[in-house]
This record gives structure tokens, sequence and C-alpha cells, in this order.
């Protein structure tokens, strides 16, 4: 989504040390070759500029706590970047204790900043409408963020260091000498603003607790997401006494006080309102040394807060413990993935990748089993469940993200398709394709509901109830409702599940004036929607739907106009009355971030079939040459115009593997190498575009592997050259091993393959290879083979319906 805003005696572990043995139940594969570990080859700062929108604060992998800073550009209103953080925003307001990575709109969660002032509060920083006061310059010299902490040198002198554990977190505030220490708890400060605050301050035993009312992910779009959705508890517990303390509400500033309460609202623009909201702070002596405090969240109760405080940080722990158990942890979950050759940077930006594609879900759970539902009721979990998630932006992370996952962690992905069926069961039947926290904001097109389902399923997690998810997946598919023939959000935010779906049972396709976004682009995504759910169909032998979702899938056939130019056959928007509109396919009419020359190819389950409506392989190749390169033939991956490649946005990402299907796997291995070394960096501008919550990530992963999951809801993997040496990718069900001894930024090339010691022509490999591993060796060479993998039978299977 690209549109935006711009080891020591008494240390209990209980929480985290569960947390660990389900998402761990591996050794660690910090190997001989590792020194250090692999958290070490991380560096969370990529993707803090260019639109990346990542952050670079403290979290544990799929965390419920990201404790990062609020950056500001003198906007109290208005944070620097959605994920609260932007590299060249040199000064901060805050540090607060949620965050997402890589999302769009205006941001979401920031919830309850800590911000460390030097000066005497005497006005509210409520007013304080330009961050002049109660916020404080820093310098990146004095900055260092590595997985599970962050730490940070203000310029007023106060050093501070962030650890997460999962449900928790732990922070120092070292104050300077003979000035005020000073630390403010903004209650209702969340990014986008609040419904409603309140807090706490209990002096006696050193403790504030409160909580905030949030939602209004891409509320300023449209008034149907202007709302709170979820209420986060937190409470903070101190190692020094207050020697004073006092609270705020709006304008109003109140010493000694204990207690506050008042959220931002949101104005007509679905905005925080300036000068509104409440908070408290409390002082400390600074001759006393730093100030800790250890953090508990939970979006269920005050009670559950400090339930899952007690159960992941003990109260004599240190920050330092609380971050190298974090690290360890992180330690343990990117040696998942074993990697030797290549250069420094590309290990970095590897494991950086890898880091960013395992930030979400997140956990939603607490400690106990509770969770707060959809319904806005509290749930626990049941059967084998162990973790409720959130935080899934479907329209992204369908097309690879899930599948990495779930391939590293089927337990996690079985976890993640649980989570998303019960999300639907408390929704009314309804499946949102963007959820956040214990609410739908319906951003995106489409349903990836389904394909999400289909992509955990094949990639190995089964332990989820595959029946009844399906059941309801068929429903939302075939039975309109009131929201799918409704307006209400549109375009960005339509809140239908399937948006129009009527005219896809009655027209077989989204017409130009519908209740989505854009109805080619609907038509394309409901058409991979379907085709998932024929593949879950036939996972629960249902073989009449399994044809009759696979016939649906083909209904892109009838957005395809061989006449769109003279020249050329485009998938283009449709009237109703079958007739066609104007069109142009450098326009985004009908399509969602992107234009009809880039929506052209996403048809990835049915290459095959979209080459024969364009005339052939031949001509349909020589289209992909023109997406790719300009007419002087240079590259054009990204920001070359509408006619071009967009590889810094999803509609584009699995066009590169259709070189595959077209007998040309060396143009593959081409394109995909080219967009590695010219977009993936170790830099802040590391990422090209929004990371959408770790999707454009795992793309990099897996290119970098040599692999692809082309296909949404199977398992075969596209080939690629791997740009390692060697790899090993632990599983549980069998390794996988990548030997490319001769790889290098030059050597790209397949000239030779083999799998398990036999010789391989086929740039693909079946779905079998994805769930029982086996050794993939390449011979790589700096100039093209045109005859590896270019037989039409050596091409990947596509599906469309027979009979």
């Amino acid at each position: 989504m690209c549109f935006s805003l711009w080891q020591v005696p008494g240390l209990r572990w209980q929480g985290m040390a569960v947390l660990a043995s389900s998402l761990f139940a591996v050794a660690s594969f910090a190997s001989a070759g590792q020194p250090g570990g692999f958290a070490d080859k991380v560096n969370p700062l990529i993707g803090s500029s260019n639109g990346g929108n990542t952050y670079p604060g403290a979290v544990m992998p799929f965390g419920m706590l990201q404790w990062s800073p609020e950056n500001t550009r003198g906007k109290h209103v208005r944070t620097a970047s959605p994920s609260g953080y932007q590299y060249d925003a040199r000064r901060i307001r805050g540090f607060s204790l949620t965050h997402l990575s890589g999302a769009g709109c205006a941001g979401a969660g920031g919830d309850v900043p800590l911000m460390p002032v030097t000066l005497p509060i005497t006005t509210s920083p409520s007013a304080d409408l330009r961050d002049e006061r109660y916020a404080a310059d820093f310098r990146h010299e004095g900055e260092h963020a590595t997985p599970g902490s962050y730490q940070v040198k203000l310029a007023n002198g106060v050093d501070v260091t962030l650890a997460a554990a999962t449900r928790s977190g732990m922070a120092s505030f070292d104050f300077p000498a003979h000035k005020p220490a000073n630390l403010l708890i903004r209650a209702s400060d969340s990014e986008v603003g609040s419904s409603d605050a309140s807090i706490d301050v209990d002096a006696n035993t050193r403790t504030v607790s409160g909580s905030v009312s949030s939602g209004n992910f891409c509320g300023y779009l449209a008034k149907a997401d202007q709302r709170s959705y979820y209420t986060l508890y937190f409470v903070a517990q101190f190692d020094q006494s207050f020697t004073a303390n006092g609270v705020w509400q709006d304008a109003r500033v109140q010493k000694g006080a204990t207690a506050a309460q008042g959220g931002t609202g949101y104005d007509a623009k679905g905005f925080p309102t300036p000068g509104k909201g409440s908070g408290a702070w409390v002082a400390f002596d600074p001759a006393k040394g730093p100030v800790h405090v250890r953090v508990g969240i939970s979006y269920v109760s005050l009670d559950n807060a400090r339930a899952n405080l007690k159960s992941e940080i003990a109260a004599d722990a240190t920050v330092a413990q609380v971050a190298q158990h974090a690290k360890d942890a992180w330690n343990d979950l990117l040696g998942r993935i074993a990697v030797d050759g290549g250069s420094a940077e590309q290990q970095t930006v590897f494991y950086t990748a890898l880091y960013h594609s395992l930030l979400h879900p997140n956990i939603f759970s607490d400690v106990n089993g509770e969770y707060f539902g959809f319904d806005q009721r509290v749930h626990r979990l049941e059967g084998g469940q162990k973790n409720q998630y959130a935080n899934f932006s479907g329209w992204d992370v369908y097309r690879s993200q899930l599948q990495l996952v779930t391939w590293l962690l089927p337990d996690v992905g079985s976890d993640i398709a649980q989570s998303l069926y019960n999300q639907a069961k408390q929704n009314d039947g309804e499946w949102d394709r963007w959820t956040h926290n214990s609410g739908g904001t319906h951003v995106m097109s489409g349903d990836p509901s389904g394909p999400a389902l289909a992509d955990i399923y094949a990639f190995g997690g089964r332990d989820f109830d595959l029946q009844g998810a399906y059941a309801s997946l068929v429903h939302a598919a075939t039975v309109p409702t009131a929201h799918d023939l409704s307006d209400d959000g549109c375009n960005v935010e339509c809140v239908g599940e399937r948006p129009s779906l009527e005219q896809w049972l009655k027209l077989h396709y989204i017409a130009t004036q519908s209740h989505s976004w854009g109805g080619a682009a609907e038509t394309l995504e409901d058409a991979t929607a379907d085709f998932a759910l024929s593949q879950l169909a036939q996972d629960v032998h249902d073989s009449a739907n399994a044809q009759r979702f696979l016939v649906r899938a083909g209904y892109w056939r009838n957005l395809y106009n061989p006449k769109a130019t003279p020249q050329e056959g485009y998938i283009q928007n449709r009237n109703a009355d079958g007739s066609w509109p104007a069109f142009s396919p450098g326009s985004d009419d009908g399509f969602v971030e992107g234009s009809a020359a880039v929506y052209l190819w996403m048809v990835p389950f049915d290459a095959r079939g979209l080459f024969q409506a364009m005339g052939g392989t031949a001509k349909a190749s020589a289209r992909l040459d023109g997406f790719f390169h300009d007419e002087h033939g240079q590259w054009a991956v990204t920001n070359a115009g509408p006619l071009h490649a967009e590889l810094n946005n999803e509609p584009s990402v699995e066009t590169p593997w259709l070189y595959d299907f077209a007998g040309q796997p060396y143009k593959t291995q081409d394109v995909v190498r080219t967009v590695l070394e010219r977009y993936w960096k170790n830099a802040p501008d590391g990422i090209p575009g929004n990371d959408d919550l770790g999707e454009m990530s795992s793309w990099c992963v897996w290119s970098a592997l040599g692999l692809y999951p082309e296909i949404p809801g199977r398992a075969e993997l596209l080939v690629s050259s791997p740009l390692f040496a060697h790899a090993v990718v632990h599983r549980a069900d069998g390794d996988v091993t990548i030997d490319a001894p001769d790889a290098s930024n030059e050597n790209r090339f397949i000239h030779a393959m083999s799998v398990d010691g036999h010789a391989y022509a086929r740039p693909w490999l079946p779905s079998s290879f994805a769930a029982h591993g086996g050794h993939l060796r390449f011979e790589l060479q700096r100039s093209i083979d045109s005859a590896w993998g270019s037989k039409s039978t050596d091409a990947p299977p596509s599906f469309s319906a027979r009979g």
C-alpha cells in the first residue's frame, strides 16, 4: 500500500519462555561463520526513509509491544511518518508502545508515548502544537538500533534505552544532573488520535497506569473508519520514587493531581483535534541515577496488563537482560535461514528483510489466553491455538509474506489462519481485508482472506479449523451482504468483503460503476480469491466447488479487451451493459495503486491463459520486455512511468517470474537480480516503497534465495538465481539447502541446476519440495544461457477450468 501522508539470579521469564518454546521450538542455528549471531546482521534503520515507513524500535518477533520513537516535523497532530519514525526528521516527541511497520496512510497505533524532558511542566503538553517545548532533537551518531532494543541520546541530555519482551518492555532514562528530571506520559496521543484516554498516578507503588481508545486507521480518507475500535491498557512500574507529579487535560495543568481523562477526539477531517488530550508527568531526583520502568500492556484490561508484565519481566530484571533475551529470540528465529557468501552489505540487507518479514502479524492475546474480539467482547483461546494474532494487511501479505512465515513457522501460520477465522466469526461472518487490532478497516481492494488461508495451508500450516473457515469463505463469496452493496468507505475503504458481489455473480465481472474502488482491479482480485477457494475446496475434498470456483477464477477473461488499443489488448474497465469505456494503458481508471499496464499481468495462477489471450507466448514475452525496459532499452522497474513495472508496490511483485512461464527464465534472473542490486540497500532508503507489514521484505528474502511462491494458494516455487553461495533453510519437515558456489553480482544466469543430485531443467519446483525440503545446486555464469528451462514442457503449471 503506497498511498500516505507523508543471566542473573532472580530473573523470571515465565511468559517469555512459553512464547519462546512455541515460536522457537528448535535449536539455535547461530553456528560457526556467524559470529555474534544473526541479529547483529540486522539494521532496523533500513526502510526508515524513502517511504519504507519502517520503525527502528524495540520489538520481539510478532510482539504485541513495539517500543519506538515518535518523530515530529513540528506539527503535534501529525507524526513524521506512518511508522512514527522518519530518518530525516531529527526531533522526537516521545517513545510510544505500539507501531506498524511499513504501513501507509497517516499512521496507526503510536499509543502512550513516554517523553523525558529536562524543564518544568508549566504548560500543557497537549497545547504544544508545534512540538517546540516538550520534544527534543537527536543525532543519528547517538542512536543505536538492534533487534529487541533501541538507544538514543537526546539533545536535552537524556540517554534513553528501550528493550522489549512480547507484551511488555523495559526502559532506562538517564537524566543529566542539575536539571529537572520529568517524564511525560501522553495517554491520549496515539498517532491518529483517540476518542478517550485515562491515566492514574500512584506514588505509593511508584506506578502509572491507564488506557487509550483509538483506531482511525486511514480514517481521514472516509467517514467509515473515523472511529475507535480498540482500547490499549498499560501499567508502568518505576524503580524510583516520584519527587513530584501532575496531570493535564487539554490546556489545563494540575500540579500534584493524580488522575486525568480525555482523548484528542477526531476532527472533521479525521485527524486528532489540536490542543486536546490528557496525560501525566512524574519527576525524579537525577542524583539517584538512571530511572528504570517496566511497562506491561493488554488490549483486554489493566489486570491483564499487570499479569503480562509480571509473567514476562521480573521486578529485579535489568534493561540489558531484557534486551539480551529479545536478541536471543531473534537469533533463534533469524537463524532459520543461514546464508554464507555475498558481501557483508548483502547479508545485512537479507537479514534485515527477514527481520521485517517477521514483525507482523502481532500477538494479540494475553498470557492468560484472553483477547478482545471484533465483536468488542473478551474471548479466550480455544483448542490448540497458542496465540491470537492481529494486524493483517491482507491485500499485501497474501502475495509472499504469509508463505514465508508459515514455511519457517507452521504453528504460527496456523494460528494466523485461526485468528482470521475468529475475527470473521466475531464480525458477522465478514472477513475484513485489512484488520488492525480488534477492528476491520476495509482498506484496499479484493478479498485476500481466501488466498491468505490457502497460502498458509499450502505451506504447511494445518492446525486450524479448515472446514469451518472454508465454509465461511464460501458463504461470503456466494451470498451478497448489505456491505457488499454499499458505497460506504469507497474508494479506499469500501466496507464490503466482496464489493459488488452481485455483479460478480450476474455479470461475471465487476463493472465500471460498482461498489468497489476500481472494477478492473476488483475483478482481478476476485479471480485470485476464487482460485484460492478452488484450492481450499480440493483440500476439503469438495470437488464440485473446486470446479465451480476455478471457473469463476477465469472471469478475468471478461475484462480482457483484445482491441483495447489499436496495437494491443488489455484488461480494462467494462460497463455493466458490456460496452467498453474510453481507455488508456497508462490510466489508473478502474485500478488500485497502479495502471492498466501494471495490472495486465496480475493473473499469476493462469499465466499460460493470459499469454494465449495476448496472442501467444512470443507476443507476451515481447510485451514483458517493454514492461521492464524503456524505449531506450534501459531498465524501467520502478518510478519509470505508468507503462512500466512498479516493483515498489504489490501489483507488480509477481511479474519478474512470468518469464519462467515464457521459456525465458534467464530474463527472470536478470530482472530479479537487478532489482535486488539497485533498490534493496543497507541504507535508510533501502526499501523501494512501503514495506507493508513485511510483504515487500518477504519478496526480498524469497528473491535472494532464488525462489518465489508465484501462485496464490499453492506451494510450487518458481526459480531464479540465488544471491548467496550457500543457504540453508532449517525446517522441522526437512531442510532446504541451496548451493550456488559461483554466485556473484555478475554471475546471475543459471547454466545448470540439480535437485538432490539429479539434473533438473525446469524453472520451478513442485509443492513437495516446499513441504519436504531437499538440496538445490546451481551452476551460475556471467553470460546468458537461453537454453536452460526454455522448453514449453518446462514451464510452471497454469490453472484454468476444463469443461
